[in-house]
């Protein structure tokens, strides 16, 4: 019966994809050589594991909202649940190196979303589980079947600055904020009465109107 090891060694950004999308290289070594793997229907399960680096005072402020004020994130900084993927590995002898995609997302309301963006650079680290089917030939070419065991995982530290080019090659210069309907319909006839062009130029403008009024009292 195969022993599966997994082994991350690489990410880059997928740039023409449709959409935001990683990829990260997964080396896949199966031991003993003797059983050729048919195939692996392979479910990962990928988390961030902020706790296991350090920030700087910039990335502690934009944290707050997720792990509250620095003297509380003893007890509130925890292993955030990035996502759960699959990937169907075709048949290989002794190990493999296959492309595991990760979609991703520039919303805001989406916790990894607000940890990526508040990292200024280094690091992020990242612990990926896997489970799963293994398709393979005994030693007398018979095929079996057995279950990846639920302890299997590889670690990796993904650069802030992949996740910032992949970003920066879907969103040029801007970020995807999502609204409220009835809020959306708020801006949307401030900018209509205002004969504000743009939505940017709209957000501008009452940002500074608040300012004012701010001052004022």
């Amino acid at each position: 019966m195969p022993e599966l090891h997994f082994q991350i060694e690489g990410a880059e950004a997928v740039l023409h994809a449709a959409a935001p999308l990683l990829a990260l290289q997964l080396r896949i070594r199966s031991t003993p050589a003797t059983d050729e793997i048919h195939s692996i229907l392979l479910r990962c399960q990928v988390q961030i594991e902020p706790q296991k680096r350090r920030y700087l005072p910039e990335e502690q402020e934009g944290l707050t909202e997720l792990f509250g004020e620095p003297e509380r994130w003893s007890r509130t900084v925890r292993p955030l649940l990035w996502m759960n993927t699959t990937l169907a590995v075709p048949g290989f002898a002794d190990t493999c190196l296959v492309e595991l995609q990760l979609p991703c997302t520039f919303d805001f309301n989406v916790a990894a979303t607000k940890y990526f963006h508040a990292l200024q650079g280094g690091e992020i680290p990242l612990c990926v589980m896997f489970s799963g089917t293994i398709f393979y030939r005994d030693a007398e070419e018979a095929l079996q079947v057995t279950q990846v065991p639920w302890d299997r995982e590889a670690s990796f530290r993904l650069p802030v600055a992949v996740w910032r080019t992949m970003m920066d090659a879907s969103y040029p210069n801007s970020a995807w904020l999502r609204l409220r309907r009835d809020t959306f319909e708020q801006l949307a006839a401030y900018k209509r009465r205002n004969g504000i062009p743009s939505w940017e130029q709209a957000i501008e403008r009452a940002l500074t109107a608040a300012e004012i009024d701010e001052v004022r009292a």
